[in-house]
């Protein structure tokens, strides 16, 4: 069995998870060895990853969510780099645009689910619909909702409709992993400083990122409640100490490892029907005619 560090980062099931109480740094003594241990993780997930394909009855979906310059991309970049890149699809969530308003708030994400042998990634999710347009509460106005469902149940009967899809999605082979990245106030600042310093990291610099700081303790808060309200055994929540990058991908990169270890993943059998039919390709294979 493959172990994790995240143990140690898995929210609780109980809503007892408070970010106040969570750091954004490695535990003592915890980041020696990150980058060794991020290179044998991403070695196992490949083994990992073609016997999901060849078994074709499960599939990952990974759910990354931070606040900005926490490093999803990067992540994202360094746990998949050793991964047939035909078994993994990667989906960043931006602002919905005009038909992806006239649908139900899972709709788009829903249609970006992984098939089953395959890993689905998602560069922010459905839940942003219960963090910054919770922070921005004036975006519901944007969605096209019956009136009568803007009320101060929204976030609670948000929370329940992912919960449901996840479990639904669980119970029919999907294992789900969501990772918090969670980036210190002080060091999305030293990472913005760097953004702007660099010439070949100014393209991504937003100005708006720097005004959404802000409301910091906004998105605290609603990260707390979306962990609480959606940490559960099929869908669990793994708040990540992001201000050390190398410790975060390990970390991440272990945890799915010993996620898909977990599901004793076989190469398939083949039939008698199957080896009478490759006995046969191998003589002809040998033979004049192959």
């Amino acid at each position: 069995m493959f172990t994790s560090q995240a143990t140690l980062h898995r929210v609780a099931y109980d809503g007892s998870f408070r970010v106040a109480e969570t750091s954004s740094k490695p535990p003592k003594g915890k980041t020696i060895g990150s980058k060794r241990r991020l290179k044998t993780a991403v070695k196992n997930l490949d083994e990992l990853q073609q016997r999901l394909a060849a078994s074709d009855r499960h599939s990952l979906l990974l759910i990354f969510q931070a606040m900005d310059a926490a490093g999803k991309d990067s992540t994202i970049r360094a746990v998949m780099q050793g991964i047939n890149p035909a078994g993994c699809q990667v989906f960043s969530f931006k602002k919905p645009g005009r038909n992806e308003l006239d649908h139900d708030f899972l709709w788009r994400t829903s249609l970006r689910m992984p098939e089953r042998g395959r890993i689905g990634i998602f560069n922010r999710s459905q839940y942003e619909e219960v963090l910054i347009v919770r922070v921005h509460p004036e975006i519901l106005q944007q969605q096209k909702l019956p009136a009568s469902s803007i009320n101060e149940g929204i976030w609670t009967e948000r929370f329940e409709s992912i919960c449901d899809q996840e479990k639904h999605l669980a119970r029919n082979g999907t294992v789900i992993l969501k990772f918090w990245l969670n980036v210190s106030h002080e060091e999305q600042k030293r990472r913005f400083l760097r953004r702007l310093d660099k010439p070949e990291k100014n393209w991504k610099f937003e100005p708006g990122d720097v005004a959404e700081r802000a409301h910091w303790d906004d998105y605290m808060r609603a990260y707390e409640d979306a962990l609480n309200a959606t940490s559960t055994p099929w869908a669990p929540w793994y708040a990540i100490p992001a201000d050390n990058k190398p410790y975060m991908r390990a970390t991440v990169a272990e945890t799915i490892t010993a996620a898909l270890d977990s599901l004793d993943l076989e190469y398939p059998s083949p039939s008698d029907e199957n080896r009478q039919a490759f006995a046969a390709a191998r003589q002809r294979l040998m033979g004049a005619d192959g």
